[in-house]
């Protein structure tokens, strides 16, 4: 891959093992087209994970390579992007988190490493808009989401939809990255709901 691809927190919270496994297959519906052949779809995508998940995915297979505070998968997703998982010290505390990295791109771990304690190093819970987005995306079941084929306009090809209620409870398809602060509400955990915007330092 040619560009650093943006490292993206797309899940909030520490992902049950039922979670971690839908993350891994979040973009199962999407075209095969560059985008996923390429493997750009996935990389720089993070999210935090338990202790024993990152432990079992150490057990699963010999690493490709283990270094410091992480190891790489052996099996690739795309090309040159495969799954790494982190064990990092933040506030104090150790916490485990699974990234697509690009190891064709000799700093995309260490860049990848500095994002994620960047991000959960902020001292006030928040999560950004795009954030909640990418965290609608993970939790929607494949039913209620999809990815634009044919059957739509042509600019919305390839691009993420989710299904969502009108006033009079109508189900319509509405692209990710259209959805109101009113609709983003309505599909997040009751939790995530009033979490503020990250104040940038």
């Amino acid at each position: 891959m040619s560009c650093h691809p943006e490292a993206r927190k797309i899940f909030e919270g520490v992902a049950s093992r039922h979670e971690f496994y839908a993350m891994l297959n979040r973009h199962n519906q999407s075209p095969f087209d560059e985008e996923r052949s390429s493997g750009r779809r996935y990389a720089g995508e993070w999210f935090e994970i338990s202790e024993a998940d990152h432990d079992r995915m150490f057990e699963i297979l010999p690493p490709l390579f283990m270094r410091g505070d992480h190891f790489a998968m052996r099996e690739f997703q795309a090309q040159s992007i495969t799954s790494v998982f982190f064990t990092l010290r933040i506030d104090g505390r150790f916490r485990w988190f699974h990234a697509y990295c690009d190891l064709a791109d000799a700093g995309s771990v260490n860049r990848m490493r500095g994002a994620i304690i960047e991000r959960e190093s902020r001292p006030v819970r928040a999560m950004s808009r795009a954030e909640k987005l990418e965290h609608i995306w993970s939790i929607t079941g494949p039913d209620f989401r999809a990815y634009a084929d044919q059957r739509f306009a042509a600019g919305f090809a390839g691009r993420r939809i989710v299904m969502v209620f009108s006033a009079a409870q109508a189900a319509i398809r509405k692209l990710v990255a259209d959805l109101t602060d009113e609709e983003i509400a309505v599909k997040l955990p009751v939790q995530f709901r009033h979490l503020g915007e990250p104040v940038a330092a």
